[in-house]
């Protein structure tokens, strides 16, 4: 019961240590891509891989913006969704994400490819992607 406890505080303590430091999330696309927006629902069916209209692109399992993105998007954690995807995987109905490391890798990613999509810091943007949605 003792080593229950300590685990639960460990738990909430990294979680409460990887609370993000963001204020918001800027979901991007491609400057050259058709879309010009998109909604909470479209960003997050494509994120939990029920859609494919886009290929997502997510950031690191460390990245505080991956929690903070989850989070307000898709009202999943970063673990619940990577559980799901997991789940797509092994049925063979899709295939994990590309992950990079940081919101200039996402960036790259993103504007190399018109049917990418991904997120970043909403500090992080500049001319090379176009702002699809911003969560909060």
């Amino acid at each position: 019961m003792k080593k229950l406890f300590i685990a639960a505080v460990a738990a909430s303590s990294l979680t409460a240590l990887s609370l993000p430091a963001c204020a918001e999330v800027a979901v991007v696309v491609s400057a050259k891509a058709a879309e010009s927006s998109l909604t909470k629902e479209q960003v997050a069916q494509v994120f939990l891989g029920k859609s494919t209209a886009m290929t997502p692109i997510d950031q690191a399992d460390s990245a505080a913006v991956r929690a903070e993105f989850y989070k307000k998007v898709a009202d999943k954690d970063a673990a619940q969704a990577k559980a799901l995807w997991s789940k797509l995987v092994f049925t063979g109905k899709a295939t994990m994400p590309k992950e990079v490391a940081d919101n200039a890798a996402v960036k790259a990613a993103v504007a190399a490819n018109p049917k990418a999509i991904g997120y970043i810091d909403k500090s992080a943007v500049d001319s090379t992607v176009k702002v699809v949605y911003t969560a909060p």
